[in-house]
């Protein structure tokens, strides 16, 4: 999601260890048995922002630091170039430590043998939908918008929970559509899967505008350079403060399917013991008042919770219709 190449990845306080993305000699099927795994000295944490990095350097210190004191181990934090990135990093021993979207924990676990430990909660929901905005809702909404803190849905999508609206989506046949990249669940996955069940050809009916981050697909759309964004719920909220109107000109107007969210997964690498020590620190760490504020800079987590691998085969049977494995 970044602008820089993996040779220019920001680093986390002092970490200067480089994520380059390559898999070689890496995979599921090389990890010795758990008995003879020898736990590394230094782990590295992968991080990628879902907006601005600037927030996340500054603020993703504490987490590093804390792991530090209570793993007894030093944790380096780096952000990636992308989920995807990060992933391969995993994949290739370059990072032990991986806080991922949904579909990268099913590639990591599918590909590298990686466990997903924890899944994250924000306010008290474990899944979340991607969200269709428009700056014309009197073409997208059937219906008067209504209002709901200081912002607006139609078609049923002020209820907050997917699926809403998809009827709709049929009109963006067209239209240029803010898009993410192929590897963000909400920026991509879930509204390219229901504009395909909706009968459109996700290449050629739609002009696609490649937006960096969900803040910027809810800008696109603020801005008018594109009529349609998609993008996690509700991001309207991470611009709002330099946007504060933005409740009001970009209207969500259809959700789709829930999404598990996103959560932490750990190598193969790493010894049951050290795995089980990690999960139990973050979980710990997410309960603090200190440590959930910390989070919610982060990723907007308020908590961590204990993970079910199998919510994330909704994910990979989207990324397997979409040739996205």
């Amino acid at each position: 999601m970044l602008k820089k190449s993996l040779s220019a990845l920001a680093l986390i306080g002092a970490a200067a260890i480089v994520l380059t993305g390559c898999s070689a000699n890496a995979g599921s099927g090389s990890s010795a048995s758990p008995e003879a795994v020898k736990d590394p000295t230094e782990l590295t944490l992968a991080l990628v922002p879902s907006q601005d990095q600037s927030g996340l350097v500054d603020t993703a210190a504490p987490l590093t630091d804390f792991l530090t004191k209570e793993l007894g181990i030093t944790v380096h934090g780096v952000v990636s170039k992308d989920y995807q990135a990060a992933v391969e990093a995993m994949g290739a021993g370059q990072a032990q430590i991986g806080f991922l979207p949904s579909l990268q924990l099913w590639q990591a676990s599918d590909k590298y043998g990686a466990k997903t430990v924890l899944q994250t909660e924000r306010n008290g929901n474990i899944s979340y939908p991607a969200q269709f905005m428009t700056n014309n809702p009197d073409k997208y909404c059937k219906d008067k918008p209504v209002e709901r803190d200081g912002k607006l849905y139609c078609n049923g999508a002020d209820a907050l929970k997917g699926p809403a609206g998809l009827d709709e989506i049929k009109k963006i046949k067209g239209a240029k559509v803010a898009v993410l990249g192929p590897g963000s669940p909400a920026g991509y996955i879930y509204p390219m899967l229901a504009l395909k069940e909706a009968g459109l050809n996700i290449d050629t009916d739609i002009n696609k505008l490649p937006v960096t981050a969900n803040d910027a697909s809810v800008l696109a759309v603020y801005n008018g350079d594109a009529e349609v964004g998609f993008s996690f719920w509700d991001a309207r909220d991470i611009v709002k403060k330099d946007t504060p109107d933005v409740g009001q000109k970009v209207v969500v107007f259809a959700l789709s399917q829930e999404i598990p969210n996103d959560g932490v997964t750990l190598s193969k690498d790493l010894s049951p013991k050290l795995q089980d020590k990690i999960a139990k620190a973050l979980a710990d760490y997410s309960n603090t008042e200190a440590g959930s504020k910390v989070l919610q800079s982060i990723y907007s987590i308020t908590k961590l919770a204990p993970a079910d691998p199998k919510s994330l085969d909704v994910v990979a049977r989207a990324a397997k219709t979409l040739g996205l494995q």
